[in-house]
């Protein structure tokens, strides 16, 4: 079964379950990907590995909105939207460490003989297909910094 079967059964079970919180939350990540699947010029099917990347941007999302919510001092917001962060992450594939994401760099440094910061784009191409949908491109991004520059 596709993940995206796999939202659409559990949709169904929230809703049959009355959990409001869930059923919301992937009602929108539904929307988002079947918004994706019809941009463009022709529709198509995502496959599991495109959800994955609408799943993380949805999540990153949620993470900025509480973060910001937090910051102006609207703690119930920011709340829901970790609650929903959460609902979606349980479709994401577990998320690498900080300590496994620098094995990654050091390894694709080693391979590239990348040195200073005009060797972050070696890097980066090297490690995106192993971080993709598992670290934050953001994150990912400063340690290659930082290890190229340290």
């Amino acid at each position: 079964m596709g993940l995206k079967e796999t939202l659409q059964n559990d949709l169904t079970e929230a809703i049959r379950s009355r959990d409001e919180l869930t059923s919301g939350t992937i009602r929108m990540v539904l929307t988002a990907i079947t918004n994706e699947e019809v941009a463009g010029k022709s529709a198509k099917v995502l496959t599991d590995a495109e959800i994955i990347t609408v799943l993380s941007r949805e999540a990153k999302k949620r993470r900025e909105a509480a973060d910001a919510f937090r910051d102006a001092g609207r703690a119930d917001k920011s709340e829901l939207e970790t609650n929903e962060g959460a609902v979606i992450a349980r479709y994401l594939p577990e998320q690498l460490s900080e300590d496994e994401i620098k094995k990654l760099i050091a390894d694709a440094i080693a391979e590239t003989g990348a040195a200073g910061p005009s060797g972050m784009g070696l890097v980066m191409k090297k490690i995106q297909p192993q971080t993709a949908g598992k670290a934050d491109g953001g994150l990912v991004s400063s340690l290659v910094k930082a290890a190229l520059n340290g």
